[in-house]
């Protein structure tokens, strides 16, 4: 699969067939599974229309198209029964068994059911809200206007001659240590924002922010956007109750649990450290 995705608003006058149906119970999506493997998910529906497999749906929005093909977000109950064949899993532990592409598209679409479900009504006077044509619920009584959310956060590795710099936090299993990352705050730069978070963490200085990229991240609707910078100056004291342990590691002595790089910008930016260091 090639994996390009093409948003849009417009949405096909009928049902194409076999289209992608990303299809939430909560914040767990419905995935088609090994009947003698129940916790292996071999992917999503792809059908004209999901009411088809029985399911009675509360909400739907069309996304746009992946590789040409129609993709649907749509949420049931959580209590709903699933037939066999079927089950209702945790977005986040699909990375990796399901293909990418759809996994993309379900955290979009896990975006929009979220959206659509908390802005049913007005957060100024209370009324009940219409979909607008721009991806928007908007109020008929006094025009407020509410779009999906989407959070920045900063996420950033930070080098010290041959050594990057990994904290445990105090939400993580024991022994995974990742890089940094925190979300920015109104009437800050998002390199201000690096500044701040390391500083607040770990109390040391940095320079030489530079920009490494960017992820979605819908859990529940983060948008990551990661920065590579250099140690500039003071020792590590961990000031925030967030960080339980950080330190400076080298690439031959790492802790034994880090991010996948695989699905998480956190992985990309330790492996793209360990590249560097590798062609010195």
């Amino acid at each position: 699969m090639q994996n390009r995705f093409n948003s849009s608003l417009k949405s096909p006058a009928i049902y194409p067939e076999a289209s992608w149906w990303f299809v939430f119970a909560g914040h767990r999506l419905l995935v088609m599974v090994d009947p003698e493997k129940p916790k292996q998910a071999t992917g999503v529906p792809r059908v004209q229309d999901i009411r088809s497999l029985g399911f009675d749906i509360l909400r739907e929005h069309f996304l746009g198209y992946l590789d040409g093909i129609a993709c649907y977000a749509a949420e049931i109950a959580k209590e709903t029964e699933l037939a066999d064949g079927y089950a209702a899993v945790n977005l986040r532990r699909l990375y990796g068994q399901i293909d990418d592409g759809l996994t993309r598209v379900a955290g979009r679409g896990v975006q929009i059911i979220d959206w659509d479900r908390n802005n049913q009504f007005c957060g100024r006077c209370g009324a009940r809200t219409d979909i607008a044509s721009d991806r928007a619920k908007v109020c008929p009584s006094c025009n407020l206007r509410a779009y999906p959310r989407l959070s920045p956060a900063v996420i950033m590795l930070i080098r010290r001659d041959d050594k990057l710099l990994l904290a445990h936090s105090n939400r993580h299993p024991a022994g995974f240590y990742s890089v940094l990352a925190g979300f920015a705050e109104p009437g800050e730069t998002l390199e201000e924002c690096v500044a701040r978070e390391i500083k607040e963490e770990v109390g040391i200085e940095v320079k030489n922010i530079t920009y490494f990229g960017s992820q979605p991240w819908p859990f529940p609707d983060s948008l990551m956007i990661g920065f590579m910078c250099d140690y500039a100056g003071g020792e590590i004291n961990l000031e925030d109750d967030e960080i339980a342990d950080a330190d400076w590691y080298t690439i031959d002595n790492m802790p034994m649990m880090l991010p996948p790089s695989t699905i998480s910008i956190a992985g990309q930016l330790i492996e793209a450290f360990i590249a560097e260091q590798k062609e010195k």
